[in-house]
């Protein structure tokens, strides 16, 4: 595992992962919840996650000149990637058609016939990546392949989502299961001093970061 996907996958585990109980879109529950978001809108999940991206798309050899998914998880994905890249644009895929000015459903680039990639953050039901391809080839995009960050393994997700973009390769980056495993090995880590931080849990100063942000009295 590359350095930059192996420090992606800790920060996943250390800001995103949460185990308890919690219902999930798909109308199911689960004892684990990930926030992709609190790590691919972090400064530096932002750079892992675009490099990590791009590092995949460019062993494929998809050469795309587009990359986008359905708003809003894919957003930080593909400005992400965008930039990593330098060259691969942006695109957005709204949820529904845009009620004023032009109407459009893509936001972003708009070049008919170009070769995309579909990236979202969680896989779960596969949904949005779904409805993501859909638009995308509805509108005249073709499609190379589609990406997530972390796929759940659950709920026929993954099988929903290569049907959809057949021919084209359904590809995850890490499974629940890879950040599971990575945040339990994270708390038999020794504790490491926050030094300018608060406990997420209640506010107060942070003794230790490891796995998070956590206070004297929340640290265990």
């Amino acid at each position: 595992m590359s350095s930059a996907r192996q420090e992606l996958l800790r920060l996943l585990a250390s800001k995103s992962f949460r185990l308890g109980e919690f219902k999930l879109s798909s109308g199911g529950t689960s004892d684990y919840y990930i926030d992709c978001r609190t790590t691919t809108l972090d400064a530096r999940g932002s750079q892992l996650t675009g490099r990590v991206f791009l590092d995949e798309i460019q062993q494929r050899g998809w050469r795309p000149q587009a990359i986008g998914g359905l708003t809003m998880g894919a957003d930080p994905v593909v400005v992400a990637v965008a930039v990593t890249s330098g060259e691969i644009h942006g695109f957005l895929v709204r949820k529904a058609d845009k009620q004023h000015g032009t109407g459009q459903r893509i936001e972003g680039f708009r070049g008919k016939s170009a070769r995309v990639v579909i990236v979202d953050d969680v896989c779960t039901t596969g949904a949005s990546t779904v409805q993501a391809i859909e638009t995308a080839r509805e509108f005249g995009f073709e499609i190379v392949g589609a990406m997530c960050l972390v796929e759940r393994e659950e709920a026929n997700g993954r099988a929903a989502v290569e049907r959809a973009a057949a021919p084209a390769p359904f590809i995850s980056i890490f499974t629940a299961a890879d950040v599971r495993r990575e945040y339990l090995g994270m708390k038999d880590l020794p504790p490491v001093f926050a030094a300018v931080a608060t406990c997420e849990l209640c506010g107060r100063p942070a003794v230790t970061n490891v796995p998070r942000d956590r206070c004297e009295v929340h640290k265990t």
